[in-house]
């Protein structure tokens, strides 16, 4: 039986979310001006606020408008390499480090699924040691430019749990051949949590620790 340990990544393994760092590093690097265009923001938060967009769309809007339609993949690279690194020196629990060596040492394989763009986990995870990614996928066109389009479903709330599925068959994983334990911070990954063998609420907002409480699930601090 293959033993997986899967984890959220922003605010379960990270102190802090990602995102708006991540754009913030990438602006700063690659073209300092777009950071006259953040009062831009505030149309498309306000949208997302009343529910007129989802998050998925958000996400796409604010990559358009500070890093451009597209971006190609060479200029792309360093950015995200970058923020990896200053990621996993600055922003990491300690008490997740802890967890993901306790699982990778109990033989477990390591997958991080996360709403974050593949674009800058997929390095994080890396330097963390994960075997695998599962994330939002950015759309690259032949050219090899990556467009500030999602490409497939925003990893984050059911559809994480069908992209983690989509995994496993991709994989060749049979559910009922695997152990899985699910650690995330956010009652937006209750459907992984429900369908996971050992699921565990980490740093767990208040709506999270409630719905733990109901269901029995363990509540982890990773001060």
């Amino acid at each position: 039986m293959q033993r997986l340990a899967i984890y959220d990544m922003d605010k379960t393994i990270t102190r802090k979310p990602t995102w708006q760092p991540f754009l913030n590093h990438a602006v700063a690097r690659s073209a300092p001006w777009r950071f006259l265009l953040y009062p831009l923001l505030l149309a498309p938060l306000a949208a997302y606020a009343a529910k007129r967009i989802d998050r998925g769309r958000l996400k796409e809007m604010s990559q358009r408008l500070l890093l451009g339609p597209h971006i190609s993949a060479a200029r792309v690279a360093p950015l995200v390499e970058g923020f990896a690194q200053r990621t996993v020196a600055a922003n990491i629990h300690p008490g997740a480090l802890a967890q993901i060596a306790a699982d990778r040492a109990g033989g477990r394989r390591l997958v991080l699924a996360t709403a974050s763009y593949r674009l800058y986990a997929e390095p994080i995870a890396r330097e963390l040691g994960f075997d695998d990614v599962i994330a939002t996928g950015t759309l690259a066109g032949l050219d090899a430019r990556v467009h500030a389009r999602i490409d497939g479903e925003n990893c984050y709330g059911p559809a994480k749990l069908r992209m983690i599925e989509a995994w496993m068959e991709a994989e060749r994983i049979a559910r009922t051949d695997c152990h899985v334990r699910f650690y995330s911070d956010h009652a937006s990954d209750a459907p992984v949590l429900e369908w996971a063998d050992e699921p565990f609420a980490v740093n767990a907002h208040a709506r999270l620790r409630r719905l733990a409480k109901t269901r029995g699930w363990p509540v982890l601090a990773w001060g």
